[in-house]
Parts: structure tokens; sequence; C-alpha cells
């Protein structure tokens, strides 16, 4: 390189770290594309005539024509054993030019792919790695949680077989715990009813498990609040934003009173919205609000009586 392209390039600002117009101070600066420009829409200084697109190359009018220019795979995602790392031959029987491969070649690209599927899974552990993921992926889809859920526990139970923790416990219940624990680091409100309905395991069993791999894990999660139920609650309970807001305000009180202690987080939310819901006007029974809360009728009631007292609410009967 000479001299000359040395101070050229060391001279030229670096389009990463301008932020403000080196003219007059702005920090409106955009992209003109079409161009190759870097402008400051304050005083129109062309601050770079030599921009760099970074996106791709191509243009796509729909999803399906993205998919087909797009040359990039998929994201890792933790949901794949390999992390959607390891490669795949294609079984179109075509080669790389599009024209039909010959019975030999076939034959031989069969022979490939079968190798292929075995040496993707190699050993006990990543076999039970496969089983694990796979009942991950069935009971959050069954719960209906997020694809991030998904990927959290995935992480988490990668972290469970690293320190050996599987070993003399049932695979499935080792998903389901750590499907909970994501859940409880997500502050998406599940309990361990819900998991024991969707599963074979008893609420006791679950918790242990979830117990033990929190301490051996060294994990720090917060106590459940009644706050994070509020929402779930009320969307059951086909409840407005009005009384969702009314609980939120009982429940504050609540905590400020330092009366919150010892109770049960659904027990009080769900107590919470029979008081917003009697307030607004838009009254639900207690036995609705338990069968939704997943909390006995005389939980409700108790529960009630301790805010309506404490917190000394006039209630119209």
């Amino acid at each position: 390189m000479s001299a000359k392209a040395k101070t050229k390039s060391k001279d030229k600002p670096e389009i990463e770290k301008i932020t403000e117009c080196p003219e007059c101070g702005g920090n409106r600066i955009s992209q003109d594309y079409d161009r190759g420009e870097l402008i400051c829409e304050d005083c129109g200084l062309v601050i770079d005539d030599q921009y760099i697109d970074q996106g791709p190359e191509w243009r796509a009018f729909d999803m399906k024509q993205e998919d087909n220019r797009a040359r990039a795979g998929p994201a890792m995602s933790e949901m794949m054993h390999d992390k959607g790392l390891s490669t795949e031959i294609d079984s179109s029987g075509r080669d790389s030019k599009g024209r039909t491969l010959s019975s030999s070649k076939k034959a031989q690209m069969y022979r490939l792919r079968k190798w292929q599927r075995r040496s993707r899974v190699a050993g006990a552990r990543e076999s039970s790695l496969v089983s694990a993921l796979t009942e991950i992926r069935r009971l959050t889809t069954k719960m209906g949680l997020p694809r991030h859920v998904k990927e959290r526990a995935a992480s988490i139970y990668r972290d469970v077989v690293e320190k050996n923790l599987v070993r003399g416990r049932s695979i499935k219940i080792v998903s389901c715990a750590v499907v909970y624990i994501a859940c409880r680091k997500l502050d998406i409100p599940r309990t361990l009813d819900e998991f024991a309905e969707e599963t074979e395991f008893d609420r006791k069993e679950i918790g242990r498990t979830y117990r033990f791999l929190k301490w051996e894990l060294k994990m720090k999660l917060k106590p459940t609040k009644p706050q994070e139920y509020l929402q779930k609650f009320c969307n059951e309970l086909d409840l407005g934003g009005e009384v969702k807001k009314k609980a939120q305000e009982v429940i504050e009180r609540a905590e400020e009173q330092e009366i919150l202690s010892g109770k049960g987080p659904t027990g009080l939310a769900a107590a919470a919205i029979y008081i917003a819901a009697i307030k607004t006007g838009d009254r639900r029974t207690q036995i609705e609000i338990a069968e939704v809360a997943d909390v006995t009728e005389v939980t409700v009631r108790n529960r009630y009586k301790d805010l309506v007292e404490e917190l000394d609410i006039d209630i119209e009967v």
C-alpha cells in the first residue's frame, strides 16, 4: 500500500463512530443508500461519500422470496442438541446446478445422509439431551409458553447436564423443573400445580427437583409476587384494565403495610381481583376466581377478609 493510500485510509472517519456532524455539531445523521452517502440532516454536509451498505445485495418482495434468496442458515438455537451448527445433506436428489443425480450417486447420498444422522447424535449423553429437548418442546408448547422460555429452559438443562445432576433422576421431571425455573427467571407466572396438571408428576415431586437444581446451580430467584398473576387471572376472567389497575393498587397498599408475608401470591392476587371487581361493578363470584387462580374458595374468602380488614376497605354488599 502506498503512503498516499495509507494517509487517505487513516484520515477517513470511521462510520460506526460518527454520532455528530463535524461541521455544525448536529446529531441527526442519515444514510442515503442509493447514493452511498452519510449526510447531516441539519446542515446538509456530506460526511462520507463512500458509505458501504451492510445489507443484502438482493431485494425481496415477500417472505418466500426472502427465504429463497437468503444464503445464510438459521440462527443458533439452544433447542437443537447441536445448536444447529452441524451440516445437513439434501434429499432432493439433484446437484448444485439442479440436474438429477444418477442412481449410483443417489445411493451414495442416501448412505451419507444415514451416517450423517447417526453421527449427529453420538453417545448416550447426546441421545439423552435430544430426549430432554423434545420433552421441553412438548411441555412448553402444551402450556402455551413463548419461544424465549424454551431457549432459556434448554440452556439451563445444558448446565444441569454439565454438572451431572440428571443421574438418578427422570429426564422428564428434570425437564419439567428447568421449564419452571425458566418461567421464574423470565417473570412468567406459572404455578407448580399447572405443571402438575400437564405432566405425570405431582406438585411435591416437581418442587423437590426444582429446589435441588436451584441449590446445585446456585441460582438466586426472586419470590413470586401477587402482581405477576394479575394480568393472567384478569384475562381468563375476561376483566378489563380498570379491574387490574384497582387490584394492583390493593396489592401495593398491602405491601406498604407489610401484610403479605406468609401468604400465597395466587390467593392474594385472587382476593385483590375480587375486591377490584366489586369496586368497579364488574363482579365475579369467589368460585369463578378460585377456579382461575387454582385455589380453594375458602382461600379467596380468607385473603379477601384479611385485605378488607387490614386496609380498611369499604365494600358495598
